[in-house]
């Protein structure tokens, strides 16, 4: 089924095989269904992918969550945009709720690549006109893609369930890096509550092993709320939850947008020094990597909105609640 504007565009929503029910939840609050799609990989890897109806002269959206194993993700969502722009699809967007390669936006030394301009490159090659993603790592990738981004934050969805769950009046904002500040900062001012920030230092020869410093605030009795965009294996977190236990803060609540969950993310989040773990469904989180303290918020709607007012050529800024 697709569904028509006033102006008769024809819309269609996509799906790899790597987070369904984030895709059909979508279609659900769009009124529309998910085009049929063959899909299946080769006995030496390859991928293969097939629109099972026409696409010609549609408005396709093409959504992809992009999880472990995050190359063939990444693959599939590049021959899906590769077959609609072969079958004369109008325009294309690529919806990454969970941009691949973030993290890898810059050089830090000589001779390292920047893998999230190459992830950029590689979708505009395939033929994506356009790109959508849910809390980039970095701001500046945004400027990697040649065409329109839309940028969406999901910090009112769990400032607002934060808020509402807790309360606001003895709330502490916590930044666990000085990367997060910014963040952090427009956090606190949702939330009416004061901002505290972890210095940290990573040994470069070392990765995924952090080692903190000191704490700049007062989290005395105070229920803390640590943001980030993502959690991999939760390291940087839970030292930054036992220098606010080390410091007297009373709970201690985990926001972040992406559930990555690398081994060992879900015993470390297990342990005492966290008490609640708030994150979205950007990312699929099998059984195996859900726990009592977890709470899921869906990031459906917001994506729904934001393909509804690309498709209808409104404003998507009217979303960016929050931003900067």
């Amino acid at each position: 089924m697709q569904i028509k504007n006033s102006s008769q565009k024809r819309l269609l929503l996509a799906t790899g095989r790597a987070h369904p029910e984030l895709a059909q939840e979508v279609a659900t609050l769009l009124d529309t269904e998910l085009v049929p799609t063959t899909a299946y990989n080769f006995a030496n890897g390859e991928i293969f992918v097939r629109f099972d109806e026409s696409v010609r002269g549609v408005d396709a959206f093409v959504i992809q969550s992009h999880c472990a194993p995050i190359n063939d993700q990444l693959m599939e969502q590049l021959i899906m945009v590769d077959a609609l722009k072969r079958a004369s699809a109008k325009r294309i967007t690529v919806v990454s709720p969970f941009f691949p390669y973030a993290r890898q936006d810059k050089k830090h030394k000589g001779r390292e690549p920047i893998s999230a301009r190459l992830v950029a490159d590689l979708y505009k090659a395939a033929g994506a006109d356009r790109l959508m993603s849910v809390d980039l790592h970095s701001p500046q990738i945004q400027g990697f893609f040649d065409g329109p981004v839309d940028h969406l934050w999901a910090l009112p969805l769990l400032a607002d369930y934060v808020k509402q769950t807790f309360g606001s009046e003895n709330l502490t904002v916590v930044s666990p890096d000085s990367g997060r500040v910014r963040v952090a900062d427009i956090w606190a001012d949702r939330l009416g509550a004061p901002l505290a920030i972890i210095h940290k230092r990573r040994d470069p020869n070392k990765p995924n092993q952090v080692q903190v410093n000191e704490l700049v605030g007062d989290v005395a009795g105070r229920v803390c709320v640590l943001v980030d965009d993502m959690i991999d294996t939760a390291g940087t977190i839970v030292a930054a939850a036992k220098a606010l236990r080390d410091n007297g803060a009373g709970r201690i609540i985990v926001a972040s947008t992406h559930a990555v969950f690398s081994d060992p993310a879900v015993a470390r989040l297990s342990g005492p020094e966290v008490d609640n773990v708030i994150v979205t469904n950007t990312l699929p989180i099998s059984k195996d990597k859900q726990f009592e303290k977890l709470t899921v918020l869906s990031i459906a709607p917001l994506i729904a909105r934001a393909i509804s007012s690309v498709f209808n050529d409104d404003s998507v800024t009217s979303l960016f609640d929050g931003h900067v």
